[in-house]
């Protein structure tokens, strides 16, 4: 074959990937122009117009549902979800460090949950929280089915950045008189920050468009994802298309900014090794 020439395979691949990007954000694309549709516009093609009218309508007090009041609660829920499984997993990777008697039990227990049904986890929590006489709220039982969902996550990728350190930095640190806590927040923390920044995107992202696990743990006010699913039986205008649009925007938004704060840690680390370099 000469240099530079492609073979037919390349092309194929090429096509076959450019199917899929379609297929994926195909939708994602006909909701977010349907959504500019004018005040005559429906669900379908062709479009009536084109203006934000929509956008207005999402908060201007609908009788189909407390959007606004969902955005909160799913945000909020999301933030807490984060921080958790942000802090939790950091410990779990802290403690799994040394082999203690049990380990492997106790990881296959706290990752258990991956293969189990979302929706038997959250009737569970429902039934759990019912025989308990506890009201089930977003924030607190729904929170727990949701936790059950980004923790494990959160453990894999802490455990995969902990079985690549390397402990020189730590016994480094120590020789030179540091207390752990110190070693911990000066040297463990900012070599793991891009992966705990994987962990905090993911436990926002997965609870944030969670619905299966929340289902029937959330009680009387809705989160986002169930009051969108509520709006699929009555909603009859491109208010829908408006909210689907602005969610995606949320978490493009949420993955960009992660992505910038990912590659800023990265070129701060380098800076700071090449300012060592220098002193040395």
């Amino acid at each position: 074959m000469a240099h530079g020439k492609r073979s037919p395979a390349f092309y194929w691949l090429a096509i076959l990937f450019g199917l899929f990007v379609l297929f994926l954000y195909g939708p994602v694309i006909v909701i977010a122009v349907l959504s500019f549709q004018g005040p005559e516009g429906g669900l379908t093609f062709p479009m009536h117009g084109f203006s934000t009218h929509w956008f207005h309508q999402l908060f201007a007090g609908q009788s189909i549902g407390d959007i606004s009041g969902a955005f909160g609660r799913s945000l909020k829920l999301g933030l807490v979800v984060m921080v958790i499984t942000t802090i939790a997993s950091f410990l779990a990777g802290l403690g799994f460090r040394s082999r203690f008697k049990g380990a492997s039990a106790i990881f296959y227990i706290a990752i258990a949950s991956l293969i189990v049904p979302s929706v038997v986890i959250s009737l569970g929590i429902g039934a759990m929280f019912e025989l308990l006489k506890i009201d089930r709220t977003w924030i607190t039982s729904a929170l727990g089915a949701q936790l059950t969902w980004t923790l494990p996550f959160g453990l894999l990728i802490m455990f995969a950045a902990f079985n690549r350190f390397n402990k020189s930095y730590e016994e480094a640190a120590r020789g030179l008189g540091a207390s752990s806590l110190r070693v911990i927040w000066e040297i463990v923390l900012p070599i793991l920050a891009p992966s705990l920044l994987g962990v905090a995107l993911f436990g926002f992202t997965l609870s944030y468009d969670e619905l299966s696990r929340t289902s029937q743990a959330a009680g009387a006010l809705n989160t986002l994802p169930l009051e969108l699913q509520a709006m699929q039986t009555n909603a009859t205008t491109p208010v829908i298309y408006a909210l689907g649009t602005l969610t995606t925007l949320l978490s493009f938004t949420v993955i960009g900014l992660a992505l910038a704060l990912a590659i800023f840690l990265k070129r701060r680390r380098a800076r700071h090794g090449s300012d060592a370099v220098k002193t040395a």
